[in-house]
């Protein structure tokens, strides 16, 4: 069975090997200088002033984020599950909480943020996502950033880059909390997340709030190459294997490139088969495709041709099919699932099978390089 859906996305072999080897004590100098070295492995990948590992899912982080980061207002953008849960995060730590809310296929404009933004001088943190998973879809989260920031440089931006770390190169300028999770584009099961804090967002913290997720605590102790309380050691382990498998395979550079040709190209291949892209401004990190008959089609490339795609939440649910982008993805893999795509298609009837997805995929993915023969 091959797995497609955004989380949780397959493991390598050579990470799932490093993670098998004897458990380490997370108070030892053994464990200590693995920790250190996945930190400095960190800070190339998300070029945030510092970096935190947290033993929880990414909620965590984000819930992290708002106690640690928010002490008034929450602005929280919701075109989707997860900028809905930033709302209810602040809400539940006692703040007060303003929403944009759009639906699930349409991104918050800069516009309307700095409209809200300056219609509430309370709002001292704004929430987003980079990548909205629920429906795939793209915010302009760095234009965004940087208007707040030209209104009020106090104004904490936190990103919610879960689905997107790993995915493309993220400018970080404007951004004070960017947050990532380990089984999406990081290729590991779930149970670490990731924070990368600005030097503004540090200061902001000061002593830091809660207990567990108390920030100040954890960037105190991680600096010493530790954790606050018990770190999840198999998990940083894991994480270093893949950082580092991913440095051996060209590094970020080369991934980000080969990510968005390959979201590309099955977007116009499945476009090619006659189907409809969901988001307005899809993200690399999944292809979302909305259809009458996403169920039987999902249920199709599972039973009938191994391939495990995720469908839709809530509203959605039976209305769209996601496939994921993230990771180190074999290519001959990718031309199997929307190869698969179209002869489910010809199963319901819709259309005859004649190859169409696979040659369309193959002429955008690889066209780059034929152009570059012809030179």
């Amino acid at each position: 069975m091959l797995l497609f859906t955004p989380g949780p996305t397959p493991v390598p072999e050579s990470v799932r090997l490093a993670m098998a080897e004897p458990t380490l004590h997370h108070r030892t100098p053994e464990f200590e200088a693995i920790f250190k070295e996945t930190r400095e492995l960190l800070f190339n990948l998300m070029a945030t002033d510092e970096v935190i590992m947290l033993a929880s899912s990414g909620t965590g982080a984000m819930e992290a984020a708002v106690t640690n980061l928010c002490h008034k207002t929450l602005l929280s953008i919701n075109s989707g599950k997860f900028g809905e849960r930033f709302g209810k995060i602040a809400l539940a730590s006692g703040l007060e909480n303003i929403e944009i809310k759009h639906d699930w296929d349409t991104p918050v404009t800069v516009e309307e943020v700095i409209e809200t933004v300056k219609a509430n001088p309370s709002i001292d943190a704004i929430a987003i996502q980079i990548s909205e998973s629920a429906g795939g879809l793209r915010h302009p989260v760095e234009d965004i950033a940087a208007a707040v920031k030209e209104i009020n440089p106090s104004i904490m931006v936190i990103a919610d880059g879960i689905t997107a770390v790993g995915v493309e190169r993220i400018n970080v300028e404007y951004i004070d909390c960017l947050i990532a999770g380990s089984q999406k584009a990081l290729m590991l099961p779930p149970g670490l997340s990731i924070l990368g804090l600005s030097s503004a967002a540090i200061e902001t913290i000061g002593a830091g709030k809660g207990y567990y997720l108390n920030l100040a605590s954890e960037i105190k102790k991680q600096k010493q190459n530790t954790t606050a309380y018990t770190a999840a050691t198999t998990l940083i382990i894991g994480l270093r294997s893949v950082l580092q498998e991913i440095e051996a395979n060209g590094g970020m550079g080369l991934l980000y490139c080969n990510t968005a040709r390959r979201a590309k190209a099955t977007r116009f291949a499945l476009e090619a088969l006659g189907l409809h892209s969901y988001p307005s401004t899809p993200a690399r990190s999944m292809t979302t495709i909305d259809d009458k008959d996403a169920k039987e089609i999902r249920d199709l490339l599972k039973n009938e041709f191994g391939v495990n795609v995720a469908g839709g939440q809530d509203h959605l649910k039976g209305k769209i099919f996601r496939i994921n982008q993230m990771g180190l993805i074999e290519i001959h893999e990718m031309v199997w699932v929307v190869n698969a795509v179209e002869l489910a298609l010809a199963k319901l009837g819709r259309r005859d099978f004649d190859g169409t997805a696979s040659r369309v995929f193959n002429e955008e993915y690889f066209k780059t390089i034929l152009k570059k023969e012809e030179k």
